[in-house]
């Protein structure tokens, strides 16, 4: 009762407007290939091929898509313990006709993690799992902005 009365709901499948969509994606991009995925499971088809971009209902335009790494801290020896990661995309989502549904827009997911040089394996992995761990809310924002667009 107490959490009906607040407003909460579960976050249920997104509706989006759109059947078909041109991603500018690379083919290697592992975020372009995680939203392909959760567009695909939302029923919407997925175009890559430059032939098919007047095909799709909308086309997403990746102006850039960047994964960053800088320091953070140092130790009082000067050896670092913490690096911040980081990954940038700017997109914009139009019609084939041309209009504008999202104008360029700029998301950027970041977290921390800590170092230590004597498990240097161990935070790869930590590293790499963190970068997933990213691209799932940055697939995530972009589904919300889509669902919110009228075509």
């Amino acid at each position: 009762m107490a959490l009906q009365a607040c407003g909460f709901r579960l976050r249920g499948a997104v509706v989006l407007p759109f059947t078909s969509l041109w991603s500018g994606f690379a083919e290697a991009s592992p975020l372009g290939q995680e939203l392909a995925r959760s567009l695909g499971g939302n029923g919407v088809r997925v175009l890559k091929a430059a032939t098919e971009r007047s095909k799709a209902q909308v086309v997403l335009e990746v102006l850039t898509e960047q994964r960053e790494k800088s320091v953070l801290s140092l130790n009082a020896s000067g050896q670092v313990r913490e690096f911040q990661l980081r990954i940038r995309l700017k997109f914009r989502l139009r019609t084939t006709a041309g209009r504008d549904l999202i104008e360029d827009l700029e998301l950027l997911a970041t977290r921390d993690i800590s170092f230590n040089e004597t498990a240097v394996l161990a935070k790869e992995a930590e590293e790499q799992l963190l970068y997933r761990d990213m691209q799932a809310d940055l697939v995530q924002q972009l589904m919300r902005r889509f669902a919110a667009i009228k075509l």
